[in-house]
């Protein structure tokens, strides 16, 4: 049986790579030939031990690239992205048009293998192919792209609007480039973290600490909570305007303290988004067509065999933004 190179949780903190069988192609499924894979917060909730679904012998990883090499339809050699998202189906969210919160979610990386290994199984439907000339590292970045993208159709964002994003990780810097690149007035972003201030400020964002007064200190239409801190919980009725509207974008692992009181006093709506429908998908695509330095979000940069290294390195709260994996080198055997 053939073999591949594959990064395997085998226990809190413990990500490793290992050698295990290249799955078997299987009806309704596609085969894909892994070029990079990016780490996100849920993969180190899985390394920390911490996510309730994620077992022992797991194949991390849901933000991916690559290329076909079988499907139904799709040529083999076809750069591709996947969707990651595993739907019932049956139950009402699906039944009503909203798989992307189906009562029992699961995603590839999670429930089952993922994409950080030399080849994966994604369900044919869910495989986007690529807009010519798009390179597969890039590609990589579509599926947090598309978190962002998510989170800003649903917030009802109108370009000249002025928001404020807290959090300059991976999906706070996603979430202000969308907002930027669709015409937002101002995009404010709330960092302390010196080393993603830097970055942030590179890819031309502005960039302030939450207890700065700036010359425009205007409390903004719109506050895109990416950080899910309790700190950051605690400023987010302040910063948005009387009726204006809070988007949590990330996830809190803890409930968090709300100043309810000036929420109805302000008449603020709280909102919170979850992954990404299937046209979120397609927008984040093009949003990634455009002609902008996405790719200086990549801070880092692993071969499948020092997976370890990058995980210690973000669960060490080191300098990076998004680390990404590649599996370039065919090391199947």
């Amino acid at each position: 049986m053939s073999r591949m190179k594959a990064a395997v949780y085998e226990g809190p903190e413990s990500i490793v790579m290992r050698e295990v069988p290249v799955p078997e192609a299987k009806p309704g499924w596609a085969l894909i030939k892994v070029s990079y894979c990016g780490i996100c917060g849920t993969d180190l909730n899985i390394y920390a031990g911490s996510h309730p679904r994620a077992k022992p012998q797991l194949v991390v990883g849901h933000e991916f690239s690559g290329t076909i090499v079988t499907h139904r339809t799709l040529p083999a050699g076809t750069p591709v992205t996947v969707r990651p998202l595993l739907s019932c189906g049956t139950c009402e969210p699906c039944r009503s048009g909203n798989a992307h919160v189906c009562e029992t979610l699961r995603l590839l990386g999670i429930d089952r293998a993922g994409g950080m290994a030399e080849y994966v199984l994604a369900p044919e439907d869910e495989v986007y192919p690529l807009p010519p000339g798009m390179s597969l590292r890039r590609a990589a970045l579509i599926e947090p792209f598309a978190v962002a993208v998510h989170a800003v159709r649903e917030s009802g964002f109108k370009p000249g609007d002025r928001v404020a994003v807290f959090g300059a990780g991976p999906i706070g810097l996603c979430t202000a480039i969308a907002l930027q690149l669709y015409g937002a007035s101002r995009v404010k972003v709330i960092e302390v973290q010196p080393f993603r201030k830097r970055l942030a400020e590179s890819l031309g964002l502005e960039v302030v600490h939450p207890e700065a007064n700036g010359p425009d200190d205007r409390p903004s239409d719109m506050v895109f909570d990416c950080a899910a801190h309790p700190s950051v919980a605690g400023q987010l009725v302040q910063a948005v305007k009387v009726r204006g509207r809070i988007i949590l974008v990330g996830t809190y692992k803890y409930p968090a303290a709300l100043d309810l009181q000036n929420i109805t006093f302000k008449e603020v709506q709280v909102m919170g988004t979850r992954v990404y429908t299937r046209q979120d998908y397609d927008i984040a695509i093009s949003l990634l067509n455009r002609q902008f330095d996405f790719e200086r979000m990549i801070t880092q940069e692993f071969p499948v065999e020092s997976a370890d290294e990058a995980f210690r390195l973000l669960a060490s709260g080191g300098d990076s933004v998004k680390v990404m994996i590649s599996l370039q080198e065919d090391g199947t055997k």
